[in-house]
């Protein structure tokens, strides 16, 4: 199935063939339940409900964790970019049009969902650390899980480890990103690394950057 990750001109983590790539992993295991833990501005979530709504029709549930602009527990977990502190653009049109006319800040709550509104009745956004909010939830029928929310340590490990006690035996991916050398953060990879060694799994590094676990 041909993937086609698209900006949506916004803001992603997923620039240029990087969107691609992930889109393949999920054309690959073709879920039909999804969490995602790091939302950013929705391009990634709205590239994964259209394809889950291609393959599953309106059968098909994403789960979106991010701070949304809210407050994180340490000042050192979640990497935030310039971007976010002042919104400014390169592109002096987007400035404009989102700065002055539509006056969006574009990781808020309000704006993610109204981005993605044409999948309202098959999302759930919630607003918060996923320290806090994962172990609320209710994970047995998530297939599909891209991890690249809080980068500290101890934010990672809570992340692995509450998903791998909900899903262990039913052969779920865990998608992790900023692993390999493409975009490595040592914290990152040095949670991922300890965590699979514990509990025997094993790590597929994809185009050197995502570790994908099957628990």
């Amino acid at each position: 199935m041909k993937v086609n990750y698209k900006s949506y001109w916004r803001k992603s983590g997923l620039k240029g063939n990087w969107g691609n790539i992930f889109l393949r992993q999920l054309s690959e295991h073709k879920p039909k339940n999804f969490l995602e833990i790091g939302v950013f501005c929705g391009v990634t979530a709205k590239n994964v409900c259209k394809f889950l709504k291609e393959i599953n029709g309106d059968n098909f549930k994403y789960i979106g964790i991010d701070l949304f602009g809210g407050e994180k527990i340490s000042n050192n977990d979640e990497i935030e970019p310039k971007f976010l502190k002042n919104q400014k653009f390169s592109n002096p049109i987007k400035n404009l049009v989102y700065n002055y006319i539509l006056r969006e800040k574009l990781n808020s709550l309000k704006s993610v969902e109204n981005f993605l509104k044409e999948y309202k009745n098959n999302i759930q956004l919630i607003q918060g650390d996923s320290n806090m909010i994962l172990k609320s939830l209710d994970l047995q029928n998530i297939e599909f899980a891209f991890i690249d929310g809080g980068h500290s340590y101890k934010t990672v490990q809570n992340d692995l480890d509450i998903l791998y006690k909900n899903l262990k035996g039913k052969k779920s991916v865990l998608l992790c990103d900023d692993y390999g050398k493409e975009g490595e953060i040592t914290e990152v990879k040095n949670a991922i690394d300890d965590y699979v060694k514990i509990k025997n799994l094993k790590v597929e590094v994809i185009e050197n950057r995502f570790a994908k676990i099957i628990v």
